[in-house]
């Protein structure tokens, strides 16, 4: 009608104005061209005023919206539209409100659409703006001009490919590239602003086992069971990532808290070693965790992932179920384990391997019923070489039955040389147990030594039942028939089951040496639970057996809660099979106990060289003990007690103390902050000072780690007299 009525006041005037005519003609065309085009759908058309209302819309536009062209007029456009951060074109992540506050062009922007209400079952669109400013005259801005498309279909395709460029498809979680970019971007922004970043390295213990023993598929069932426990782990603190097989990543941004950090780690493998339900079967499995922080540990993504790597060997070699901190002292343990491999495979051949037995003593009059066969490897070059290591590699490596079945055969012809009231307990790796020629096994090591069966016994944990269920049974029917003692280890650690001892004929129960540790902590329920224990063993008809009893008060206590039995440092550590001929040939096979009166849990004897500084003086001293609370070193001369001192432990861990005891060069201070446990049995400080602060505050170049630092501004190469006397160590 306006179209009409326009031609119709020109074509009134006179009649040779053809220029007015055929302008007006040409401007009714324009319009009519415009309403065809909105009508079609292919674009729409809108326009706000200078504050950012809208003032027309196109009909179309009104109706994707599900709103009245006359409801949305007046509407701010930015309440109607806002960025998606999840656009992959997107680069800007400046608010839409800012782009427009601009006033400059904006060019095929994608904006998701506001809902007025979240409704189940709303479905998001996405449009994809152009727009231009229009000033007047005077240039006084009068709003935008501009036209829109819905762009959801396209987009959301985009975002799907996006997603499977980034995301993992089976589990969900975000894949190496989209990690790799995120810990790129991270680091690049929080270098100049010295913030920090930590990453932890994860793979999944005993995995490769669940898909050889339950299939493939159980296996991707049970990584997606493990990313969904992680996501509720972790939350939004950080991103988590699956790099591949059973390899996960953690990034966490501005936490290096240590003491944070662990609490985190150890609440993962605590959550990931939980059993899970697959198939009407359970799988177990654990995790280990390798831990680095920025700017302390690396300061490129490539530095920093090859310190959180070299902290995962080290937990995984360090016994599995733990994680580690990075530190600088730390070899590069791929290598080192590549070479241990090749070393095991000798030391089976060569006879390197050697079993020592503990005693298992009845607390009534302390004799010996028992030894539990302990499976030692003294390397001719390393040392001894922790079980907590060689074990999961033997597993690994398919050598674990080997292994077991040489440790099997060789205790039971050791123990043909004790009297016949005497057992002998060997472990069993769930590994070996699995296998389905493993009776055999046992009834060749038996027929070959000729111990009675009743004498042996073997030693088996919650994660034999992982296998399959049929060939399960029929194994502990067997082993049952032939005569061999059951026993089941570690209970009560991990998340052991009742169901277990219903269906498995077990003769005897194991308390693991984690209650022990802390039985007798009031703050702890330890001592309920091995009172607990020893009462369940009890009413089922078996043994109870408590491991690592090393003091007094843990043996008063474990007694008075019904122990029988006690396998422990406070009788013996274990012995070589010469040792024990020598105690029974001189009548000896009553052990009396023998120990400290408190167990200590956290005193370590160590022998580190750390620094201690006073005042502007740093002291090289020697560290003799080191607890959570406090240290013993030696090394100044006249240094009163109360005197404050810095204990510089290095990789930038300094800790604030006092001086409590102070005998010729023996010191021992208490510290102001107690010190965290590093998951592997040593002890770190919560947090570190970066090397460059170090650097700038005066600290000795050759006190900090290798590199490249600004000059401190009151540094001063002046070596004045100490104010303590320097003993040489």
């Amino acid at each position: 009608m306006a179209v009409k009525g326009i031609l119709r006041a020109f074509s009134n005037g006179a009649d040779g104005d053809s220029i007015s005519v055929i302008t007006s003609d040409n401007h009714a065309r324009r319009i009519e061209v415009l309403e065809d085009f909105e009508q079609a759908g292919i674009n729409w058309l809108w326009a706000t005023d200078a504050d950012g209302r809208l003032v027309y819309l196109s009909e179309k536009a009104a109706e994707n919206l599900d709103r009245p062209v006359d409801e949305l007029l007046a509407e701010q456009m930015t309440a109607l539209f806002e960025n998606d951060p999840d656009n992959p074109d997107e680069k800007s992540d400046r608010p839409l409100k800012y782009q427009f506050s601009k006033r400059s062009k904006i060019n095929d922007l994608v904006v998701r659409r506001v809902p007025l209400t979240l409704r189940p079952g709303d479905k998001q669109t996405w449009w994809m703006i152009t727009a231009h400013p229009k000033f007047d005259d005077s240039g006084e801005f009068q709003g935008y001009r501009g036209n829109a498309k819905d762009v959801s279909v396209e987009y959301q395709r985009k975002l799907e490919d996006s997603r499977l460029a980034e995301f993992d498809s089976l589990t969900g979680l975000a894949n190496r590239h989209r990690m790799d970019n995120r810990l790129t971007g991270l680091l690049g922004s929080f270098k100049a602003a010295n913030r920090s970043c930590a990453i932890m390295m994860l793979d999944l213990d005993r995995f490769k086992q669940v898909n050889d023993t339950m299939g493939h598929p159980a296996g991707d069932e049970l990584l997606k069971q493990v990313a969904k426990r992680m996501r509720t782990i972790i939350g939004d603190r950080g991103e988590i990532g699956r790099l591949g097989g059973d390899e996960f990543q953690v990034i966490l941004p501005d936490l290096d808290d240590r003491g944070k950090l662990g609490e985190i780690a150890e609440k993962i493998v605590k959550i990931v070693s939980q059993p899970y339900p697959i198939d009407d079967k359970s799988a177990i499995i654990g995790t280990s965790i390798g831990i680095a922080v920025a700017p302390y540990d690396g300061v490129e993504k490539e530095e920093l992932i090859r310190s959180s790597d070299l902290a995962l060997y080290a937990a995984k070699n360090s016994g599995r179920g733990q994680y580690r901190f990075y530190s600088a002292d730390l070899k590069d343990e791929e290598q080192e384990r590549r070479m241990l491999v090749e070393d095991l495979r000798e030391a089976l051949d060569n006879g390197q391997l050697e079993m020592h037995y503990q005693p298992v003593v009845r607390t009534d009059d302390h004799m010996v019923v028992g030894f539990e066969g302990l499976m030692r490897w003294v390397h001719p070059e390393r040392g001894s070489v922790s079980p907590g290591v060689f074990i999961p590699i033997a597993e690994e490596l398919n050598l674990i039955n080997q292994l077991g079945e040489w440790a099997l055969r060789r205790a039971c012809e050791d123990a043909l040389q004790w009297p016949k009231s005497v057992r002998i307990a060997v472990n069993v790796s769930a590994v070996q147990f699995a296998n389905s020629g493993f009776p055999e096994i046992v009834m060749n090591a038996l027929a070959a030594s000729g111990l009675e069966p009743e004498r042996l016994e073997l030693e088996l944990t919650e994660s034999v039942f992982m296998g399959d269920s049929e060939t399960i049974d029929n194994t502990f029917k067997i082993l049952k028939e032939l005569g061999v003692r059951l026993a089941l280890d570690d209970f009560g650690t991990g998340y052991s089951s009742l169901s277990y001892l219903r269906s498995a004929p077990f003769d005897k129960i194991k308390v693991d040496k984690s209650f022990v540790d802390s039985c007798t902590q009031k703050d702890k329920n330890s001592a309920k639970i091995i009172a607990a224990i020893v009462s369940l063993s009890e009413a089922l008809g078996m043994e109870t057996t408590v491991e690592g009893v090393e003091a007094f008060d843990q043996f008063d206590l474990v007694c008075e809660k019904g122990a029988r039995y006690i396998q422990g440092w406070i009788y013996s550590k274990a012995l070589k099979l010469e040792e024990i001929g020598e105690k029974l040939g001189s009548g000896e096979f009553r052990i009396e106990p023998d120990g400290p009166d408190l167990y200590r849990q956290d005193r370590r004897t160590v022998f580190r060289r750390i620094g201690a500084i006073h005042e502007d003086h740093r002291y090289d001293v020697v560290m003799r003990d080191l607890s959570k609370t406090g240290a013993r070193f030696e090394g100044m001369l006249g240094v009163p007690i109360g005197t404050k001192l810095v204990l510089d432990l290095g990789g930038g861990q300094l800790v604030i103390c006092s001086v409590t005891r102070s005998q010729e060069s023996m010191l021992a201070a208490e510290f102001e902050t107690p010190l965290i446990s590093d998951g592997a049995g040593g002890l770190c400080t919560r947090h570190r000072v970066s090397p460059y602060d170090l650097a700038s505050a005066g600290m000795p170049l050759a006190a900090l780690p290798p590199g490249n630092y600004p000059l401190a501004q009151n540094a001063s190469n002046d070596a004045s007299k100490p104010q303590f006397m320097q003993v040489a160590i």
